[in-house]
């Protein structure tokens, strides 16, 4: 006999939550590993494609150019021969550092808590020095905010399994 469908009592969520807004910059794919690249200063595209292997030229291209028009990173050419072009965060895009390093924390432990469990689990990268004292997150939605599909994919699928300390 099958259960029933309970209703959902939660209340819709604002249409301009905060969340939303903030997980529509980084829903992208390789786009916090493109984050974490660019945090420690500007790379030239051929070093991003260096520093993430698994990301092809084309898709390399289409996030940094989405992250450029979200005001996520800026985009300099330089005045080489060839042309070469070089990528940074702008003021928003170091905003999202914090964020992105409390994800590859909550991993970290995500990770350790499997293999105590004997469950499968990449273990190959040890945990970040991060001081998750001075992190904070204040998300406010003007009632019990939704689990979104891209933060749970950030916290378990391939983008927070792929970012190194």
């Amino acid at each position: 006999m099958a259960l029933k469908l309970r209703r959902n009592r939660a209340p819709e969520p604002p249409e301009a939550c905060p969340l939303s807004e903030c997980m529509s910059l980084l829903g992208g794919a390789w786009t916090p590993n493109i984050i974490w690249y660019l945090s420690a200063g500007p790379r030239r595209f051929g070093e991003l494609r260096h520093d993430i292997p698994s990301i092809s030229a084309k898709v390399l291209t289409g996030r940094l150019r989405d992250l450029e028009s979200k005001g996520v990173v800026w985009r300099r050419v330089m005045p080489t021969s060839p042309p070469s072009v070089e990528y940074g965060l702008t003021a928003l895009g170091t905003e999202f550092q914090p964020a992105i390093a409390a994800i590859v924390e909550i991993g970290h432990k995500l990770k350790q808590r499997q293999a105590a469990n004997g469950q499968p689990g990449d273990l190959a990268m040890p945990a970040p020095d991060i001081d998750a004292s001075r992190l904070t997150v204040n998300v406010s939605c003007e009632g019990p905010a939704p689990l979104h599909k891209e933060a749970a994919r950030l916290v378990s699928g391939k983008s927070a399994n792929s970012i190194p300390e």
